[in-house]
């Protein structure tokens, strides 16, 4: 510490390159902060910890293990990162979690590091928001823009495409994968893969639709180009097997980047497969979001 100055009543040291740590905080040696890092009251922070530059942490946050966090990234108090995998099989090994410039990690989310049933690393994009009480299991893998909602549970091993939104105590299942831009309401069980841009919903969740919304704001589509990838969608799902369709329905929508991208995702199957048919309506229906 290089010098004290007064910050609401209290002495806080005063890091050599601008930020400051509370004296109730405890950062092991080792510990890299970065530039204009706040670290409040009672926080723990690891020897293995890397944060970038103006992270905060406002208070009661403990980071275990591995952690890196991205420049800008707010964490809130209680939430821990980095804690073992709920594993069995997992033994102490040296694994971690990322998360990307920005985002921010609300109260009482817990995120856990990854394991050796995968490639060690938990991972979080940029500009997340996890909401409070969320989990999000070893080995996930959550690209930029997604949203947690509160009391999201993700298990282990769960891939999340950018700017996906997963609504309040929505559960995934391990090893299931979610699209980019894809829906998944409050509430819903999801089993089995979501499709790119698709809304899902149910206690045992089923395809309900596209994420529209997303796709006109995001992407600027047109609505005769949403619908057109609705029918496409529509077509995958037709027969009740829609990995047999995917070629019959790329033969159909040729030169279709949405389409090409909702099929590339549909042939790499993984372990659960396609989420099944529930309801196709109206995709205009109230309770989409960007």
């Amino acid at each position: 510490m290089s010098e004290a100055i007064r910050v609401d009543s209290e002495i806080m040291p005063v890091t050599s390159h601008g930020g400051f740590i509370h004296p109730a905080a405890h950062v092991a040696d080792g510990a890299q902060i970065g530039a204009g890092c706040h670290i409040g009251p009672g926080c723990v922070v690891g020897p293995e910890a890397v944060l970038g530059q103006g992270v905060e942490l406002v208070a009661h946050v403990v980071l275990d293990g591995r952690v890196s966090l991205g420049d800008g990234v707010k964490v809130f108090p209680f939430a821990t990162i980095g804690l073992p995998p709920q594993d069995l099989k997992y033994k102490g090994q040296p694994t971690g979690v990322s998360i990307g410039p920005r985002s921010q990690v609300r109260e009482h989310a817990t995120i856990h590091r990854g394991s050796t049933g995968g490639d060690g690393m938990t991972r979080i994009g940029a500009d997340c928001l996890v909401m409070c009480v969320a989990h999000v299991g070893h080995d996930c893998n959550i690209g930029d823009g997604v949203i947690l909602v509160n009391n999201v549970m993700l298990a282990g091993h769960v891939e999340i495409g950018d700017f996906a939104v997963i609504q309040g105590g929505a559960a995934i299942q391990q090893f299931v994968r979610i699209g980019r831009m894809a829906m998944v309401a409050g509430m819903s069980g999801v089993e089995r893969n979501v499709l790119p841009y698709g809304r899902v919903k149910g206690f045992r969740a089923k395809h309900a639709g596209l994420n529209t919304i997303a796709m006109r704001r995001r992407l600027g589509l047109s609505k005769d180009q949403v619908v057109t990838v609705a029918r496409a969608v529509h077509d995958l799902y037709r027969g009740g097997r829609p990995d047999e369709a995917v070629e019959s329905v790329a033969a159909a929508y040729p030169g279709n980047p949405q389409v090409a991208e909702i099929l590339a995702f549909a042939r790499n199957r993984g372990r659960h497969g396609l989420i099944p048919f529930g309801r196709y309506g109206d995709e205009e229906e109230s309770g989409e979001a960007a």
